[in-house]
């Protein structure tokens, strides 16, 4: 995969989109994230985060949430 330097993980990221309030999907997405205990929060890897999710994000209702989710990911890290 292609390595940049980012300046925050996937999870750091996610974190800043959380609001209890809303029902947005990717809201709910980084609510739930932030329950689970086993996420790869150390990862900035594409491959790991989406397998990873592919096998215990039952929260997630549909792998296109977490793909928007990091193309606004990869968009915040641009500088």
């Amino acid at each position: 995969g292609l390595t940049m330097s980012v300046s925050k993980t996937f999870y750091q990221f996610l974190m800043t989109q959380r609001d209890p309030e809303s029902y947005e999907p990717i809201s709910e997405f980084a609510n739930n994230a932030f329950y689970d205990q086993a996420f790869p929060k150390q990862s900035t890897d594409f491959d790991e985060l989406s397998k990873y999710l592919e096998l215990n994000g039952n929260y997630l209702p549909s792998m296109t949430i977490f793909d928007e989710t990091w193309q606004k990911y990869l968009e915040s890290n641009v500088h």
